[in-house]
């Protein structure tokens, strides 16, 4: 009864409350509504509820430390708490949100690309990638721009943030997060690994590779077909980026550079190290015109499904923040035309 009583408030003061009561009233709330419950507080009577509540804020004054000590996030002033939430909330969420989602879509594409190679090869057992492509894929090549994504991205400026505060509503109603859209991220990741396999198998299949008459080997196949995994997953991340910094530039072109160093490097190691990849890049691929024109052709088609997607929806269903950020990009405009 006290709950619905307080449900049905817009505000509700508990006066003079016990260390033990407030935990209490923090875990009936978290409880009884599922709902993800933030505390704050300053002294060290309000550790029990910091610690209740999955968010605790903690203010260091003159209370003491006690309560920054037990809290997940410190500030100075309660007046910090609007830019914590507004801009830092709505941010982290978004980030994460895509963070992970992105991380299904690039694994779904790999793993899905290597799956219907085995098919098409009666699941005989012979992989597309050598053991070098498939251990450092997740480790260097497509790693390093999803985390400057999850650390560096806004996708709408603070003031923006401070000034249109229904943003931080995405992250209560969790629009990013749903089934639907991670479902939707996952068909992204499967209908990109399809149109990698099958637009790298017929290019590459029933006609000459080199000069020298010689058709693509199992080798060619598979690094031909992972230089595009490789390509497509970091463009995508960079279709996906909207605010970029020096850091981002560096890891998402610098994945795809260092898949280039990495192939000189390796194949320039001796053929009991490299195995059959014994010169790959150097001697197969670079010389050849078809390896660079089907790279740039088969990125190209899997990269536009998506980008038709972000245009449609830019277009005809724009989320909050998209409205928002024409709205910015519509000041620029006119702030340049002014200079």
């Amino acid at each position: 009864m006290f709950l619905n009583l307080a449900l049905g408030c817009a505000s509700v003061i508990c006066c003079r409350s016990s260390p033990k009561q407030k935990a209490l009233v923090t875990r009936l709330v978290k409880s009884g509504t599922g709902k993800v419950t933030l505390a704050i507080g300053d002294g060290a009577n309000d550790v029990g509820m910091l610690q209740e509540a999955d968010i605790g804020v903690g203010i260091s004054g003159a209370e003491g430390m006690q309560a920054v000590m037990a809290s997940d996030i410190a500030i100075a002033q309660f007046r910090y708490l609007e830019r914590l939430l507004l801009v830092h909330g709505h941010w982290c969420y978004r980030r994460i949100s895509m963070m992970i989602c992105y991380f299904f879509f690039k694994n779904i594409t790999f793993g899905f690309s290597l799956f219907l190679y085995e098919a098409h090869a009666a699941f005989s057992a012979q992989p597309a990638y050598n053991d070098w492509f498939l251990s450092l894929y997740n480790v260097f090549f497509s790693s390093l721009p999803v985390v400057a994504l999850g650390v560096f991205d806004q996708d709408v400026s603070a003031g923006l943030c401070l000034e249109f505060p229904q943003l931080y509503q995405e992250g209560v109603q969790n629009r990013l997060f749903r089934w639907g859209r991670i479902i939707g991220w996952m068909f992204n990741g499967f209908s990109s690994g399809a149109i990698i396999f099958f637009l790298c198998t017929i290019a590459l299949e029933h006609q000459a590779f080199n000069s020298n008459g010689h058709v693509a080997g199992r080798d060619i196949f598979g690094a031909t077909m992972y230089t595009c995994v490789v390509w497509v997953v970091n463009l995508q991340m960079a279709l996906t980026t909207r605010y970029f910094t020096v850091i981002q530039h560096i890891v998402i072109w610098g994945s795809i550079i260092y898949w280039y160093l990495f192939c000189l490097v390796y194949g320039a190691m001796p053929p009991t190290l490299s195995t059959t990849a014994y010169k790959l890049l150097i001697e197969a691929l670079a010389p050849s015109p078809a390896f660079w024109v089907v790279t740039l052709f088969v990125t190209i088609c899997s990269v536009i499904p998506y980008f038709t997607y972000l245009v449609i929806q830019m277009e005809f269903f724009p989320m909050y923040n998209q409205r928002i950020q024409w709205i910015e990009h519509q000041a620029r405009l006119i702030d340049d035309r002014l200079r």
